[in-house]
């Protein structure tokens, strides 16, 4: 599965009220570091945020942590894994 497919399917599943677990690699841009790998086991995204607010807004999803009800961001690409699934990243040009 790729992570555009996994983006969507959270997008289906979140607009069901139902929630996933997801994985991803965190990264700062303004600290410009990681800090590993991040593990959320149940969340629903959040309404995609306004590029007014965040210039980022395109390559993020917004989500809340079920769990602890943290409202929190993660970048596309580093999106790892969707319900236990390993994801893949491919762009449209690699899909033709």
């Amino acid at each position: 599965m790729s992570i555009y497919e996994a983006i969507a399917e959270m997008r289906r599943l979140s607009k069901l009220g139902r929630s996933f677990s997801f994985s991803f690699y965190s990264f700062s841009i303004s600290r410009g570091q990681t800090t590993g790998i991040v593990e959320v086991h149940n969340a629903r995204l959040r309404k995609r945020g306004r590029e007014d607010d965040n210039q980022y807004a395109e390559l993020q999803e917004e989500y809340i942590n079920l769990d602890n009800l943290e409202p929190r961001r993660f970048w596309h690409c580093c999106l790892a894994s969707f319900n236990g699934q390993s994801l893949t990243f491919t762009t449209a040009e690699n899909e033709q």
